[in-house]
């Protein structure tokens, strides 16, 4: 569960991050300069990436505590099973 205020920050990035990849499909139809398209890319990716930090973050300090608390070594298996595939998603280049 988000704490409100993780929610709201998440919220806002959503939010900028949609109104980038708007921008930059308008870009890209325009023919705009691609290392200027470029830039406006990896800024998105830079703030997803941050953003899903905070997900990450939020997540251990959730379920994970709760999780890793267990005392049913499958429940706590289950979680770090889930935290590895997350973790490999997010750091994939």
């Amino acid at each position: 569960m988000l704490q409100e205020d993780r929610q709201k920050q998440l919220l806002l990035s959503v939010k900028k991050a949609q109104w980038m990849l708007t921008k930059i499909t308008k870009m890209i139809e325009e023919d705009i300069y691609c290392a200027d398209i470029a830039q406006q890319v990896s800024a998105t990716i830079w703030l997803l990436k941050g953003t899903n930090t905070i997900l990450l973050k939020n997540h251990l300090l959730c379920c994970g505590v709760k999780q890793l608390a267990s005392k049913d070594p499958e429940h706590i298996e289950k979680f770090v099973e889930e935290l590895l595939r997350t973790w490999d998603v997010s750091t994939r280049k």
